[in-house]
């Protein structure tokens, strides 16, 4: 054997097992964009972003156990992640990517042309990628024009665990302030349960109530939840 062939057999004994999986791992990715990867392994090669100079698979089946599933970990609360044992800068990576993906889902709706009642399931899957593992209560307001196109939207409140209080002078303004024609409610129930509560029926009713005069009317009122929706437009709840 020859001194450069020794050093090559050298080199590869002293480089870590695990450079030639990432590269395998990246290139498996790129070949569909990762729609055959199982939900670890997707994990597994993000953290190989945040973390450079480790085998991370361990970490990722971890993560995935602990949980759920890949959407479950980077949507996870940041102090239950901390607590984990990640660091800030392996968070801000997962943070980013849920960030991405409701920017992506806002500009899918809000770009097009017809009325976004027709692109019931575009609203939707907005509703759910930026609502719908929140680990507390949020409602939000879409605001649209004559032609039941959206003008912007507003979160007007952030709650508890399980409740959100809402004063519909406040929906009023804003809808007043943008020169909203209509609007579509909406928010998020993180116990699971889809179904509106008193409290979600008497709030409708009094926005409803306090819109009539000014002719704006509340489209729908679609309750999020990680698995499932309601919308008070399809059950008949809305007058």
């Amino acid at each position: 054997m020859t001194k450069n062939e020794v050093a090559e057999t050298q080199n590869k004994k002293d480089k870590p097992h695990y450079l030639g999986h990432r590269q395998r791992l990246k290139e498996r990715f790129l070949t569909d964009n990762g729609r055959t990867m199982p939900d670890y392994e997707l994990l597994e090669l993000l953290l190989t972003i945040a973390i450079p100079r480790k085998d991370v698979k361990p970490l990722a089946k971890e993560l995935i156990k602990k949980f759920g599933s890949f959407a479950d970990v980077i949507n996870a609360n940041q102090n239950d992640l901390l607590e984990f044992g990640l660091t800030l800068n392996t968070i801000t990576i997962f943070k980013i990517v849920v960030a991405a993906a409701v920017k992506m889902s806002w500009q899918e709706l809000s770009s097009r042309d017809e009325p976004v009642l027709s692109n019931f399931d575009y609203m939707l899957d907005y509703c759910r990628t930026a609502m719908a593992r929140l680990d507390i209560e949020e409602f939000r307001v879409l605001f649209l024009n004559a032609k039941l196109q959206i003008i912007k939207e507003e979160v007007m409140q952030r709650g508890t665990v399980n409740h959100v209080a809402v004063h519909p002078r406040e929906v009023v303004k804003a809808a007043l302030d943008c020169g909203a024609v209509s609007i579509v409610l909406f928010h998020n129930h993180p116990g699971g349960k889809a179904n509106p509560s008193g409290d979600d029926r008497e709030v409708t009713k009094q926005i409803v109530e306090a819109l009539r005069p000014l002719n704006i009317k509340v489209q729908d009122h679609i309750i999020i939840t990680k698995d499932n929706y309601f919308s008070f437009r399809t059950a008949g709840l809305l007058s």
